[in-house]
């Protein structure tokens, strides 16, 4: 579905990404760790268009994303930000069916709203409420809702359980996993949290020094040298927050 060729970026002449080599398939759900400052959220915005690499070049459906292709890219994504980024001035259904407004009557589009509010958990009155009354996790969710409100191929999700609690964290994680599944989408999920890797997650990327240092499944991540440092760091993150 999306694939990276020797991807290079640098900021005020530090390199930033070095060279990234990077597939996900159709259906399939890949998350891209490392730690912080690692151009983890450039290589993101590289694929979206929001940063142009210096070098390399980005692939969709086997064709190079360009000004040509990259609307109809665009038009099949979702994504969740980190930290649900709701525009505050409207309400959250109008969030939720904010690409569907552009394309359809508001009737329609607040019925598919309350749909995908249902689907993560949110019920009807939660429809016509603004973005302040509602707590981080049922924030997360609704962005979630936007996220998957237009039935896209392709979903992105930005470290998606920061600022939540572990048990918040988790439910964000199963509904994510649920998600994809069900819709058969393409995910990335970036991330430095392990929980969500082994929940979300088939396979797993490590960036590090700007270019990809591991990519394999999930199931054997734990084995893998190249992991063994940013599993420890990530593990004594953990505990430490816990504590």
């Amino acid at each position: 579905m999306i694939r990276i060729e020797g991807l290079h970026k640098s900021f005020a002449g530090k390199p930033v990404l070095a060279g990234v080599d990077l597939a996900v398939g159709q259906g399939e759900s890949l998350c891209v760790i490392g730690q912080s400052g690692t151009g983890k959220s450039v290589l993101l915005k590289c694929i979206l268009g929001l940063t142009a690499p210096d070098a390399g070049q980005i692939l969709w459906q086997g064709r190079p994303l360009d000004r040509a292709t990259r609307p109809a890219f665009l038009d099949r994504f979702g994504m969740l930000f980190q930290g649900a980024a709701l525009f505050d001035s409207v309400t959250v259904w109008q969030n939720v069916a904010f690409r569907l407004r552009q394309r359809m009557p508001d009737a329609q589009a607040r019925a598919i709203a309350v749909e995908k509010l249902a689907r993560v958990g949110l019920g009807p009155e939660t429809a016509d409420l603004m973005p302040a009354e509602l707590s981080g996790g049922m924030a997360k969710r609704a962005g979630l809702a936007r996220a998957i409100a237009d039935d896209p191929a392709v979903i992105f999700f930005d470290e998606p359980t920061t600022g939540l609690d572990p048990i918040r964290a988790r439910r964000i994680n199963d509904l994510i996993r649920g998600i994809v599944t069900e819709t058969g989408a393409t995910a990335i999920t970036i991330t430095h949290d392990m929980d969500s890797v082994r929940a979300i997650g088939d396979r797993v990327a490590l960036l590090q020094e700007g270019r990809i240092a591991w990519d394999g499944p999930v199931a054997q991540m734990h084995d893998a040298v190249p992991l063994a440092a940013f599993l420890g760091h990530a593990s004594g993150r953990r505990d430490t927050n816990a504590t």
